[in-house]
């Protein structure tokens, strides 16, 4: 009896262990630069873009973590990857991408949300990326969102512009609003900051002195979009921003990327990684598609008629 029931419990453990459900094969480290709405849209939609294509969590390990808006903090996730021997590292943000760039040259690096990856140092061909890097770009087109202005509150005469000159993003999204701007015979000023506690003097110091303000895919100033867009509020004065979550912070309007749709494409550029596809042969892609975004509550205060875009 003692024999049978030895053959049993060696039949049951055999059983149990054929049945245990297999290790992941992959693993995916995602480094986002800091809390905030934007970011976090362009990370679920990357997560729920690799559940739905087969690379879920019994496939996929996926190792998240968030630097807190810190350089440093970026250096050592990314070397931890690094460590771990990942199979792809996900950073999301141009600083993100630089830190993972710098930490690891021989894993794949696949990018989300870098405005211009030849400037930020990236890659020096899009088309032909020559290194370990590739990804999603979120190209801000400011000539669509002063077109969008001049038809929402016409007669601007001059902006005043917020930005972090330490970020790369922001330096080449001002410098193509800038461009714009003169075009059009619109003048501007610039409010340089260099940390979140600054954003609201900030702004401050604009009001009185323009007659709109434009914030670009700034993170710095992101993370105080809501004070800022109090303050912007309270003088009546509009402002327009690259990205649509800042809308949602309380500016009044953007024609700008759909941080979904850039998540979803570079899963579909990380699976194409995991399945053994060399970086070299998978060009950065270039989200150009746009769309409006209007703050209604915003609009009311400012007298504005956003109905065209809500349907109301």
């Amino acid at each position: 009896m003692k024999k049978y029931s030895f053959l049993i419990s060696a039949l049951m453990f055999v059983l149990c262990a054929h049945c245990a459900p297999a290790a992941p094969r992959y693993a995916v480290g995602i480094v986002q630069l800091a809390p905030h709405p934007s970011l976090d849209e362009v990370r679920t939609a990357i997560i729920d873009e690799l559940n739905r294509s087969g690379c879920g969590p019994d496939v996929a390990e996926i190792d998240y973590q968030n630097a807190q808006n810190s350089p440093q903090m970026i250096n050592t996730i990314c070397q931890k990857f690094v460590a771990r021997g990942v199979d792809v590292i996900v950073p999301i943000t141009t600083p993100a991408a630089q830190g993972a760039a710098a930490a690891a040259e021989n894993i794949p690096i696949v990018f989300a949300a870098v405005s211009d990856p030849v400037a930020a140092g990236l890659v020096k061909d899009l088309e032909h990326p020559e290194s370990n890097i590739t990804g999603v770009s979120n190209a801000i087109q400011p000539e669509k969102i002063f077109s969008l202005a001049e038809e929402l509150t016409p007669g601007l005469k001059k902006y005043g512009i917020i930005y972090n000159t330490a970020e790369t993003n922001s330096r080449n999204t001002v410098r193509l609003a800038e461009a714009e701007l003169k075009k059009r015979g619109i003048s501007w000023v610039e409010a340089v900051i260099s940390g979140t506690a600054e954003v609201v003097p900030a702004v401050t110091s604009l009001m009185g002195r323009v007659d709109a303000v434009f914030v670009p895919n700034d993170n710095t100033t992101a993370l105080a979009m809501t004070l800022l867009s109090e303050v912007a509020r309270e003088h009546k004065v509009p402002v327009y921003a690259a990205v649509d979550s800042l809308v949602r912070d309380g500016a009044l309007a953007t024609c700008g990327i759909n941080y979904t749709q850039l998540g979803r494409q570079a899963a579909r550029m990380i699976i194409r990684v995991l399945h053994g596809t060399p970086i070299s042969e998978i060009p950065v892609e270039v989200l150009r598609e746009s769309s409006v975004v209007v703050n209604e509550e915003t609009a009311g205060i400012l007298g504005v008629d956003v109905s065209r875009y809500t349907g109301r």
